[in-house]
């Protein structure tokens, strides 16, 4: 009787562990969608050029790549 009550304690932890795992997974965070302050202040600057038409359409660039 014992033997069976420690394997439903063991499926029961092995259980909470999985739903516990399944939830850090879908809340944790991607470190690579987090910028440093140097690419924040890159990609700031690059709106700037965008907004300012100093930027090169893809279009172009590729016909300049010969792409």
């Amino acid at each position: 009787m014992t033997e069976a009550i420690d394997l439903k304690k063991v499926y029961n932890e092995l259980k909470t562990l999985r739903q516990e795992v399944g939830f850090i997974k879908k809340h944790m965070f991607d470190s690579d969608t987090i910028m440093t302050i140097e690419e924040a202040k890159r990609f700031e600057q690059s709106l700037k050029d965008l907004k300012k038409g100093k930027t090169t359409p893809l279009s172009e660039f590729k016909k300049e790549l010969e792409l």
